[in-house]
């Protein structure tokens, strides 16, 4: 059976078409004014990349902030559900999942099914969230896609205080004025927003098979971040983090439909 699972999300509207517990087509498109119309291009650019038609598609799961969006969704999926699920199916023995991306930050805690049992959410504060790097790439001066690789050249720790992002923006700018070199910075600011997510991953418990989902868990300081703070040796990170949560819904389509 192929099933398609859209993520309406806040930046960025994803879809992925399964068959058989594969991925066989993805697509990611910016969201913009028109959440439907983000929608309908995603699915299709999906469904030419595996190469099938829609007709061909059983069962679609819609999940993301803009969820009632997904007009042709079958089951629609909250977001917690949907990262339990896919972080499932990335790894099984997975009982801990973070999902971070531009918006907000996620932690679920999941059962051998990747049922969620308990979770925790970071939405009030960009600080624990892809919002933040980005902020702080623009108060350094450094391009968003340099800021991971920069902070994997420091082994300084400068410890940051502000747990908003508009006041660690002008403690980033103390630590120019400081003549600071910008790779310790940025170990700096990867580190502090590690740490504000590894606080909520706690409140529900840490298991050793830890996966990282979201757009964030392309940025390679950042995940050596959360791998300090968590002191743990490795962290899964799918080839493609970005697309768990739709992942997550077209594995919750696949699941209704049995």
């Amino acid at each position: 059976m192929i099933t398609a699972g859209i993520d309406c999300g806040a930046k960025n509207t994803k879809t992925v078409v399964m068959s058989a517990g594969q991925i066989i087509g993805k697509a990611s498109v910016l969201t913009g004014f028109d959440q439907k119309k983000a929608v309908e291009a995603s699915l299709a650019k999906a469904i030419e990349q595996a190469g099938i038609t829609r007709a061909d598609i059983r069962k679609v799961g819609g999940t993301g902030s803009g969820k009632k969006a997904v007009h042709m969704a079958d089951v629609t999926v909250n977001d917690i559900r949907a990262i339990g699920k896919a972080a499932h199916f990335f790894i099984t023995s997975a009982r801990t999942v973070a999902d971070v991306g531009a918006e907000e930050g996620r932690a679920v805690k999941m059962d051998g099914n990747g049922n969620a049992v308990d979770f925790a959410i970071n939405e009030k504060c960009a600080a624990g969230a892809g919002a933040f790097i980005e902020a702080m790439s623009r108060a350094l001066e450094t391009p968003l896609d340099e800021m991971g690789r920069l902070a994997l050249e420091s082994d300084k720790e400068i410890p940051m205080n502000a747990q908003c992002a508009i006041f660690a923006e002008s403690e980033v700018v103390g630590l120019i004025h400081a003549k600071m070199e910008k790779q310790d910075i940025s170990k700096a600011i990867h580190d502090a927003m590690a740490s504000r997510v590894v606080s909520m991953i706690r409140r529900i418990g840490v298991n050793e098979d830890v996966v990282m989902l979201g757009g964030v868990g392309r940025n390679p300081g950042f995940v050596e971040a959360m791998k300090r703070e968590l002191a743990l040796e490795r962290i899964y990170v799918p080839d493609e983090p970005e697309y768990g949560a739709s992942v997550g819904a077209a594995c919750v389509a696949m699941e209704e439909s049995r």
